[in-house]
């Protein structure tokens, strides 16, 4: 066995678009929408994922006050969503809660009970790689507000 990939698999691209940053209690979120360049995200979907988002924060069940961080909306196929929440903790540690919606259900908390758990997929990393780099440069930063607003402003469009 070469690779567990199936043959009759193709890849294909997908965009990384970024959206209106999402301010939850005391943490500061950017958000990214992934998807096929002939699909779209609905607003109304995108509003729903802002929604679950602010009321797990607001019910503390989302506990990332005082992070800094982004969202990734990701369309899989037709009517799947990935809603994943990723802020910085402990200056270097990326950490992350994740939702998924299936077709006209609610986003839920995705099961993460295995030992073996799967973390971002191939289209996802690159905004997660992009979000590494500007990071590692607040880091090396005064990590003052204009560095926060440094930080803020450097999102990542295109194809992954």
């Amino acid at each position: 066995m070469v690779t567990n990939v199936p043959d009759a698999y193709t890849h294909y691209p997908k965009l990384i678009t970024p959206g209106d940053d999402l301010i939850l209690d005391d943490a500061y979120l950017k958000w990214y929408d992934i998807r096929r360049a002939d699909a779209a995200i609905k607003k109304s979907v995108q509003g729903e994922a802002r929604e679950i988002l602010r009321a797990e924060s607001s019910a503390g069940r989302l506990r990332i006050q005082g992070d800094l961080g982004f969202v990734i909306l990701h369309l899989c196929g037709d009517s799947f969503f990935f809603l994943i929440v990723n802020t910085w903790r402990s200056a270097n540690e990326l950490w992350e809660t994740v939702y998924a919606k299936d077709g006209d259900g609610s986003f839920k908390l995705w099961p993460r009970d295995d030992s073996h758990k799967p973390t971002f997929c191939v289209w996802e990393l690159g905004a997660v790689l992009h979000e590494q780099k500007t990071w590692t440069q607040f880091l090396y930063s005064a990590r003052d507000e204009d560095a926060r607003n440094v930080w803020i402003g450097d999102r990542f469009t295109g194809e992954a």
